[in-house]
């Protein structure tokens, strides 16, 4: 991790894979110093790791997914150009964790952040693993239209990435 932190990157990947348990700074560390000195680089975590607080705290540190190692290697392709294309590729065991979380979480009494029913709409599709384009596909918008309101989710729940704001939406209850 360190020498990725330090290396001076010409060429800038599409997708970076981060493993947590790397020997000197932790992965989940290292993810949100890659975050800031990099943000246009799609980073997905690829860890033996299952546990609910491990998952959670990559895609709170900006992880735009989460893959177990003993994923296939054609899946991990598939899922990594899924990732570049917006989505939030999981292994199905780490979809199965962050989905029966999701059912534990009762949402407020009242809409939190104010976002409006349509940014709702588009959170609970990312919340669900659509890419933008598919969410733009399911509400019939352009894709611009999508971008435009998730650029606003993202102000309105102070995040920086798409699986910061679906991990918010899921802690905070937002989505019913």
């Amino acid at each position: 991790m360190e020498d990725a932190l330090a290396r001076p990157w010409t060429e800038m990947p599409a997708v970076a894979l981060v493993d947590i348990g790397l020997p000197g700074m932790s992965g989940i560390e290292g993810l949100r110093l890659l975050r800031e000195k990099y943000p246009g680089v799609v980073l997905v975590m690829l860890s033996v790791y299952e546990d609910d607080e491990r998952i959670f705290e990559a895609l709170c540190a900006g992880a735009s997914g989460y893959l177990l190692k003993k994923t296939a290697p054609a899946k991990l392709l598939e899922s990594l150009t899924e990732a570049v294309s917006g989505g939030a590729p999981m292994s199905p065991e780490i979809a199965r964790r962050v989905v029966e979380v999701f059912r534990k979480v009762r949402p407020p009494e009242h809409a939190e952040h104010d976002l409006t029913p349509h940014e709702l709409r588009i959170l609970k599709l990312l919340v669900e693993g659509h890419s933008y384009k598919s969410a733009a596909a399911e509400l019939g918008v352009a894709f611009n239209t999508i971008a435009f309101h998730v650029q606003n989710i993202y102000e309105k729940l102070q995040v920086h990435s798409k699986s910061e704001a679906v991990a918010k939406a899921l802690r905070g209850g937002l989505i019913r």
